[in-house]
């Protein structure tokens, strides 16, 4: 048990470096009064992830651990011996100390989870509940997990749902959650901030999902639709061969545009937020200005479809967007010209 809030805070923080990746910028900067909620349900998330991702299990093994995870949150007390099952089958198999560090803490995590208050635990309840529905369709859709069995999404209907399961509805979480804590928020029209925070997540995720092909292929799995690829009369495993980047590159066009319109949806949701509450609005600004360079570096990289190479922006980058960020906390005008002139460098 994790007795005192330092204890807690410095445990949380901990195990977010490690497995948080980029995300734990934004997640440390976050307002204090909802750092720990949003941390907290960051890192269950996660966990539900490694479940899914537990490759060496069989697809069957992985969902019902991940039943097991899921129905912990609607208990009115988390079973110990549960948890603790579910980490001594699955931590011989994690490829990360991250990871085995984050399964073994999981008793730890509901014991702050247990310190919420009500509605702050539904929230967490109902977004873990939801996002979860995402990693079962990961388990149905892509059982075999090899480049030889690689399966893809049926509809863009498919590939839509799957998207705002493990993403939109984060963005609808991350606004209740701060709307909870800080009534600012309450004032404009909260249901219309939430749909703009589900259009954000649908952009990052979006972003993700583009710049994987290549490596999303390698462990069986296509998000581009079968519908849209045959319109294009090119089968799921010519996705394997560099040269099909020609033959598919309407079809990207078209996800890019509609990434991009998310991501327009993720710059009002900033230029909405209130201009005192520094930290959210920098929270947001980081992982948006992030996915329009990465965006810009999917749309010219040459080799999208090779295996051999992850698209992502350099550190370097990483850490001039933001220092320059940091001008743009003072106006949305700046704000909105820095995102605009990031965003000219996407060339559809």
């Amino acid at each position: 048990m994790l007795k005192t809030p330092r204890d807690r805070s410095v445990a949380l923080r901990h195990i977010l470096k490690h497995v948080s990746r980029s995300f734990y910028l934004s997640l440390i900067v976050l307002p204090k009064p909802v750092r720990e909620q949003i941390s907290l349900a960051y890192l269950f998330c996660r966990a539900a992830d490694t479940i899914t991702d537990t490759h060496i299990l069989p697809p069957a093994e992985r969902r019902q651990a991940l039943d097991l995870f899921r129905h912990q949150f609607q208990l009115p007390s988390p079973k110990v011996e549960a948890l603790d099952a579910l980490s001594h089958q699955l931590l011989p198999h994690q490829a990360t100390a991250g990871e085995g560090a984050l399964l073994r803490s999981l008793p730890a995590c509901f014991d702050v989870y247990t310190t919420f208050s009500e509605p702050d635990q539904e929230l967490i309840r109902t977004l873990v509940r939801t996002l979860t529905k995402g990693m079962d369709m990961d388990l149905a859709y892509f059982p075999a997990e090899t480049p030889q069995a690689i399966r893809a999404l049926p509809t863009s209907d498919d590939l839509d749902r799957y998207t705002y399961y493990v993403a939109g509805v984060v963005g609808a979480f991350w606004t209740r959650m701060h709307a909870a804590h800080f009534p600012a928020l309450q004032r404009g029209d909260l249901e219309a901030l939430c749909q703009r925070g589900i259009r954000f997540g649908l952009g990052l995720q979006m972003t993700n999902i583009l710049k994987d092909i290549a490596h999303d292929a390698q462990l069986g799995r296509c998000y581009l639709p079968v519908t849209e690829l045959t319109g294009l009369q090119v089968e799921v495993r010519d996705l394997q061969h560099a040269e099909t980047l020609a033959r598919i590159q309407p079809l990207l066009d078209d996800l890019v545009r509609m990434t991009l319109e998310h991501l327009d949806q993720a710059r009002d949701y900033i230029c909405e937020l209130p201009m005192g509450m520094i930290r959210l609005r920098l929270s947001c600004m980081w992982p948006l200005l992030f996915a329009v360079q990465t965006l810009a570096a999917i749309c010219q990289a040459p080799d999208l479809l090779s295996p051999d190479v992850r698209v992502k922006i350099s550190r370097g980058d990483v850490y001039r967007t933001m220092m320059r960020s940091l001008w743009s906390l003072c106006s949305r005008r700046a704000f909105v010209a820095y995102y605009s002139h990031l965003r000219q460098r996407v060339v559809r």
